[in-house]
């Protein structure tokens, strides 16, 4: 083997255009696919770190979405488009029977409870759009003080995230319609409304689904991380959330109809119901029409629609929780679900990627397009390097035939054509290797941030940078090294039906 590795060196160094050529290729390949996979890298890290210690926590428990939607702390992603409502959270049932379970399971470190909902911010007592229509402002729709409003519960939720960064003010007080907004709030209310924000400011607020209720500002933060990918935040205490989140009674209330229905105008035909008769005896009942009769006495007794529709005070979206060991999480969420199933719940535990699936399913579908054009690039290289080795083999011919000739088996050619691939696929690997760090040590060290919130949201966050891992790096060499014999597969073969005699017959 030593002798077929001194033999495959001599022959790269003898054909140097065509070993360069090769290795260019291979080597900017290389680098190319270390330095997208550590974008990639990087986003998925901060994206992660973000959630995880901001929102999601590690583990969150939601109801099971129905078909064709997909629940997340940031709303109801729907493919159902026959109906004009906006689709709200549904609210956890046996909330109590899910915290027994959490309860008896071991590895959760601390647990919080979450409600989320979006909403508008505004001084004035209506909220004027026609902003976005005037040319002067140059007002985007992501410059509106668009925000998601979250409430956690009293006494645990600062816990599980204490990373805030207050910088003016305080917290709400319990039970209060007081509120926190994010730092970029105040810099979209400025630039929609032409109104400063300031703490002791009273604001309207109004959700997508015709909710409106007045609040106050009394603290002003900054995200934890301030690259963070993450709409704009306001928080506030669980009571104001509720009724933007529509959790009133009647969502978790289901009552069977009476067993006797009046059918008494159903028992008519249409002749009879369409008769002047019946009509006229209408336009006669002065009892009903013309009376002063309190007219709610005709929808009888609304004291079940008006308990329905008041503001559930115990319900809630979301259970969140950090673990002891936050790479555990799949293990423990799949133990999650099978207690949840067995009890017959209707609750489905979720790592941070789909609890912040409206943000990490862009990024993966990023990731999806970058490997597809890493794909075709791969195939181009392969096509390239093989259509180059073949016509190295033709050059060779008289050289293979003269090995042949004086006793070289086929499996000592096809060793040593394998051997030169593998040794220039390595060292061009190598080399790319150190040119991509080069370039992203480079690049890292301008920290260049974007403030763009739709390319932040795209990007996983404002910070572009790379983050290398040994598990990139050695996955590449693999694939390249793979790649690589698999070109020279062809090339090999057509080596190997060369004749002693018809090579030697060859000038």
């Amino acid at each position: 083997m030593k002798d077929i590795i001194k033999l495959a060196l001599r022959n790269l160094k003898e054909h140097k255009s065509k070993t360069l050529i090769i290795a260019m290729f291979i080597l900017f390949g290389v680098a190319i696919v270390v330095m997208g996979n550590s974008f990639l890298e990087s986003v998925n890290r901060g994206l992660e770190k973000d959630f995880r210690a901001n929102v999601t926590g590690d583990v969150a428990i939601s109801v099971i979405p129905e078909k064709g939607t997909i629940i997340d702390v940031f709303g109801v992603n729907s493919t159902n488009i026959s109906t004009a409502e906006v689709p709200q959270i549904p609210p956890l049932t046996d909330l109590e029977k899910i915290e027994e379970i959490l309860a008896e399971t071991k590895g959760i470190k601390k647990q919080s409870k979450l409600i989320s909902a979006q909403v508008i911010l505004s001084k004035d007592a209506e909220i004027d759009f026609s902003v976005l229509q005037d040319d002067d402002k140059d007002v985007g729709l992501m410059d509106l003080p668009i925000s998601m409003i979250f409430a956690g519960e009293t006494g645990t939720f600062w816990e599980l995230f204490p990373d805030l960064k207050m910088i003016e003010g305080r917290y709400p007080e319990p039970g209060s319609n007081e509120i926190i907004v994010d730092t970029r709030v105040v810099d979209g209310f400025k630039k929609t409304w032409d109104k400063t924000l300031n703490v002791g400011d009273d604001v309207l607020m109004a959700s997508m689904g015709g909710v409106i209720r007045e609040g106050k500002v009394v603290g002003i933060f900054k995200p934890a991380n301030e690259y963070s990918a993450m709409f704009q935040s306001v928080y506030c205490e669980p009571g104001l959330a509720r009724s933007f989140a529509e959790l009133t009674y009647a969502s978790s209330f289901s009552q069977e109809l009476p067993d006797s229905v009046d059918l008494s105008i159903s028992d008519l035909s249409e002749e009879d119901f369409f008769s002047d008769d019946f009509f006229g005896d209408i336009e006669d009942d002065t009892a009903i029409l013309g009376s002063t009769t309190d007219f709610d006495s005709i929808l009888g007794d609304t004291t079940l629609r008006d308990q329905l529709n008041q503001t559930d005070d115990g319900s809630w979206q979301f259970v969140l929780a950090k673990l002891e060991n936050p790479r555990a999480d799949k293990k423990l969420i799949a133990e999650l679900n099978k207690k949840f199933k067995d009890a017959g719940l209707n609750a489905q535990a979720m790592d941070w990627k789909k609890a912040a699936y409206s943000y990490s399913g862009t990024v993966e579908g990023i990731g999806f397009i970058f490997n597809l054009l890493i794909i075709i690039l791969a195939v181009v290289v392969f096509i390239i390097i093989m259509n180059t080795m073949v016509v190295s083999v033709i050059e060779r011919t008289s050289e293979i035939g003269t090995m042949r000739a004086i006793g070289a088996e086929k499996k000592f050619v096809k060793k040593l054509f394998y051997s030169e691939a593998v040794i220039l696929t390595t060292l061009a690997s190598l080399a790319g290797i150190i040119f991509a760090f080069i370039c992203m040590m480079i690049f890292n060290s301008f920290n260049i941030a974007i403030t763009n919130s739709i390319a932040k949201m795209i990007l996983g966050g404002g910070l572009l940078h790379f983050s290398p891992t040994p598990k990139i790096i050695i996955l590449t060499i693999v694939v390249a090294l793979l790649g690589s014999i698999i070109s020279n597969r062809y090339p090999v073969k057509s080596a190997l039906k060369i004749t002693p005699i018809k090579a030697l017959s060859k000038e």
